[in-house]
């Protein structure tokens, strides 16, 4: 199926009145004929561009909020997107919220509407409004599922502010000592040259790193360079990417971060699925489509072959490998007593509070520590070029 272009279109109503908007198409001539069936005609069609960050994952779980509002309201499926597309500010949800409108009023189910647009729809929500369809709630559903996503989004926040502040911190540190030695440092050098007096080991380390790093600091540029572009071709590398992974895993405090903030993920999408009557395996499979990581898709294939193949759903996660005694054991006792779906809200929950409480306490003890590490850097620094001061006072002294 050829790709949907937005369009913007001008044109006059059955009736003779001006009418423009915007309109979702393969081509111009399919847009010319719907227009027509709608009894306008157009006058001027323009191709409009698509902003990739618009359909951002924030904006489409705000979406489903405000139309699980509008449902619990009382209003139909039809009336509340027609509502939504009406006071978007954006001209291109205008159009795909029209189209979703049309698509409805053609007989075609919302979830099947929704599964046209997978890079604004991801699965769980084709999954989980589906679910609602059968169920009768799918208001419900899209609380349910508005909820998760922000919740996701939440902890997605706290996890990269903990593992950005060390890299930006550490940044700066190596931006002030890098001035130091290039602009501060050569003119106490040209100075301390002068004087027929020794300098201190410290201070002739210090130039020596000053004049090496000047001489050769430019080769920085092209690793760095060359490194950046190494990762971008190997990102396309699922066999890197898995390895890259496993290595983040075995890694001290990142790995716990980014171990936990996974599970939360994977129990929050299966008790959601599994409080909305989705079957596990379908569940498992919602949850492995939204994960960008090829390491836990992975791990999510072997566990959902596994329960395919007959075996429980414990013993299936604990052949993965990467869920820990707690997940087995709470999963085992939720199959053997029919609450699955309240032990995995309660391994969500307990793995989301855990991550939350380590990411705050990594940004609570690396700042002091960092500003320690710093200050002993500089600290240095600025010893070693004062230092030689005290030795050239000794040698004045000594000579009078």
């Amino acid at each position: 199926m050829p790709a949907k272009q937005l369009w913007h279109w001008q044109g006059i109503g059955s009736e003779g009145e001006a009418c423009e908007g915007a309109q979702w198409a393969e081509n111009r001539e399919l847009l010319s004929s719907m227009l027509e069936r709608r009894q306008i005609a157009p006058l001027r069609i323009k191709r409009l561009g698509v902003k990739a960050a618009l359909w951002s994952t924030d904006k489409s779980a705000a979406l489903i909020h405000q139309l699980a509002t509008l449902l619990k309201a009382g209003l139909t499926l039809t009336e509340g997107l027609t509502l939504l597309a009406g006071q978007h500010p954006s001209r291109q949800w205008q159009a795909l919220l029209q189209t979703l409108v049309s698509e409805l009023e053609q007989g075609v189910p919302f979830s099947s509407t929704l599964a046209q647009w997978p890079q604004v729809f991801p699965p769980l929500y084709q999954a989980m409004i589906r679910t609602g369809e059968l169920t009768g709630g799918l208001d419900t559903c899209c609380f349910e599922l508005a909820r998760q996503q922000e919740a996701q989004r939440q902890l997605a926040v706290k996890v990269r502010k903990a593992l950005r502040y060390p890299l930006i911190i550490l940044t700066m540190a190596l931006l002030v000592v890098l001035a130091m030695l290039h602009f501060v440092l050569p003119e106490f050098a040209a100075i301390y040259s002068t004087f027929n007096t020794p300098l201190p080991a410290l201070t002739q380390g210090i130039i020596a790193l000053a004049a090496f790093s000047g001489r050769w600091g430019w080769l920085l540029l092209p690793i760095g360079a060359t490194a950046a572009l190494a990762n971008r071709l190997l990102r396309r590398k699922p066999a890197w990417l898995i390895q890259r992974q496993r290595l983040l895993l075995r890694t001290p405090l990142v790995g716990r971060l980014m171990r936990g903030q996974k599970l939360t993920q994977i129990f929050t999408v299966l008790a959601l699925t599994q409080n909305a009557g989705v079957a596990f395996v379908q569940g498992v499979e919602s949850v492995r489509e939204t994960l960008d990581c090829p390491y836990w898709s992975q791990l999510l294939t072997q566990v959902q072959r596994d329960i395919s193949a007959g075996q429980p759903v414990w013993l299936a996660l604990k052949n993965a490998g990467e869920f820990s005694p707690l997940c087995l054991q709470l999963v085992k006792t939720g199959e053997a007593s029919g609450s699955l779906d309240t032990m995995l809200s309660s391994l969500a929950r307990h793995h989301s509070e855990s991550t939350l409480a380590l990411a705050d306490n990594l940004a609570a003890l690396l700042e002091p520590a960092l500003l320690i590490v710093t200050g002993v850097i500089i600290g240095t620094l600025v010893v070693a070029m004062y230092l030689p001061i005290f030795h050239l006072g000794d040698a004045m002294s000594g000579m009078g």
